[in-house]
């Protein structure tokens, strides 16, 4: 059958995510799904047009891609120029303030994500009222817990403004190392509100985790399935979110790359372009396109190290892969168990962190010799970030590549939207806003940053469309 016949669904855009993407479900006449898609449909020109700026401008540049992430970019592109001034080893002041910038940005990043966009589907269900089923509803009805996810990632952003010097777009990260210590009226400040954090930290794992193991049977169908998974780790296996090597393990825990220098990441991972999207897909290359896309983010890190440093969050670890007996956990919407899992440890590591005394050192740079060419690798909340720079003898970026985090789960969401839909929409007679939002809760589970791959301009009203066999309109629904 051609796509001329048959009945096309829009969902324009997404919601409840950060950027801007679009749903195209494809059914034959007696409703059946025969394609589903998640398209972005805007364009990203970060890698053409900072083209001839200086490198030294590029860790400041790059995090004007996204506000919500911005910290994961100014980190990389910092990382990489380090490669390019010979910094290859920073002190110890520059790399825990980095750190804990990470840190702060993670903690305020999955607390915002959770909190505010995914909650309301946990709390009040997936079908529920749309008017009551958003971050207001969550408000009125767990007050407390909406008050809870403002302090948290509030802290998030107090912590990313004492080291980067802002809270958005900061500054904080230069090639070599770091611009600014953190002085002890910084230090106290933070202290003085760690236990609380520590507390509400714990609620939201329990929350996710309660959800999860409450809905074990649904969830395992729901927009599920075997993947591989790739992260950093650190050099003895640990997760590691700021460095490491590359490791990508298989859908039963089997190693396919491991201990990989991510200066040489172009020998092992490729990308795809496909006609449909915007954003490439990535896979691993030894592989090839058809089976070698690979899963990033929370789950992917969880599943890929053999532990976790920090204590609460290793015994957290632990509870999650007995769930599946030790292997890797491949349920899509345990992305927010994960997610909360690292909440506690980036907490833990703050508050680590905090008691270094390197913190209040003033050796902040160190140079070496000069390179054309440096990668920088960190796992950005939502999966790894690739930032690959080459400079010419005029000092010039004469070539960007970058693999944002939801570019790697590209395909991954791509899978998860068909198989929902295939699940909940096939052979369904009316168009309901519950049922869609069932694609749109999936897509959520992989906190997607779509702003990071996209810009766009205006406002873009959700449209959804039914059309028969014969292409006559028969439902339309608007909203926004």
């Amino acid at each position: 059958m051609s796509n001329d016949n048959l009945k096309r669904i829009i969902i324009d855009p997404v919601t409840r995510v950060e950027g801007h993407g679009r749903v195209s479900l494809l059914l034959d006449e007696n409703n059946k799904i025969e394609q589903a898609r998640l398209h972005i449909v805007e364009f990203r020109g970060f890698e053409r047009f900072i083209q001839g700026r200086p490198y030294w401008e590029i860790p400041v540049l790059v995090q004007r891609l996204c506000g919500i992430c911005p910290v994961s970019h100014h980190l990389a592109a910092a990382k990489a120029m380090d490669v390019i001034v010979g910094a290859d080893k920073l002190t110890p002041t520059a790399e825990k303030m980095r750190r804990l910038m990470h840190y702060g940005q993670f903690f305020q990043s999955h607390v915002l994500h959770f909190f505010h966009l995914v909650s309301p589907d946990l709390l009040f269900g997936f079908d529920a009222d749309p008017a009551i089923r958003n971050i207001i509803g969550v408000i009125k009805k767990y007050p407390d817990l909406a008050v809870q996810g403002v302090m948290m990632r509030k802290y998030g952003q107090e912590i990313i403004k004492a080291t980067a010097g802002k809270k958005i777009h900061g500054t904080g990260a230069i090639p070599g190392g770091i611009n600014k210590n953190l002085s002890i009226k910084e230090r106290d400040f933070f202290l003085k509100d760690l236990d609380q954090m520590i507390e509400w930290s714990r609620g939201a794992l329990k929350i996710a985790r309660d959800y999860t193991v409450e809905h074990l049977e649904m969830v395992k169908g729901f927009g599920s399935f075997e993947s591989s998974h790739l992260s950093l780790v650190r050099e003895d296996g640990a997760m590691d979110i700021y460095h490491g090597r590359l490791r990508a393990i298989d859908a039963d825990g089997n190693k396919i790359i491991d201990d990989i220098d991510y200066q040489n990441y172009l020998d092992y991972i490729s990308e795809e372009v496909r006609d449909w999207s915007y954003m490439k897909f990535p896979f691993i290359t030894s592989i090839g396109p058809e089976k070698g896309w690979y899963r990033v983010g929370p789950l992917a890190r969880v599943n890929a190290c053999d532990f976790i440093d920090t204590p609460e969050a290793e015994a957290a670890r632990k509870e999650f892969k007995d769930v599946t007996n030790g292997k890797p956990n491949n349920i899509s919407m345990a992305y927010h168990w994960t997610r909360m899992i690292e909440v506690l440890h980036s907490v833990e590591k703050i508050k680590e962190l905090l008691h270094d005394p390197d913190l209040q050192k003033n050796d902040l740079m160190v140079t070496g010799d000069r390179r054309e060419e440096g990668v920088g690798l960190l796992e950005a909340p939502r999966g790894t970030l690739f930032h690959h720079y080459r400079v010419n003898k005029n000092d010039e970026i004469e070539m960007a590549n970058l693999i944002v985090s939801t570019t790697s789960n590209n395909e991954p969401m791509n899978r998860a939207v068909r198989g929902v839909a295939a699940d909940y929409l096939s052979g369904k007679p009316e168009i309901t806003e519950g049922l869609l939002n069932h694609i749109e809760v999936v897509i959520r589970a992989y906190d997607p940053c779509l702003s990071c791959a996209t810009h766009a301009m205006g406002q873009m009203p959700l449209i959804v469309e039914l059309y028969d066999a014969d292409g006559d309109l028969v439902d339309r629904k608007v909203k926004g």
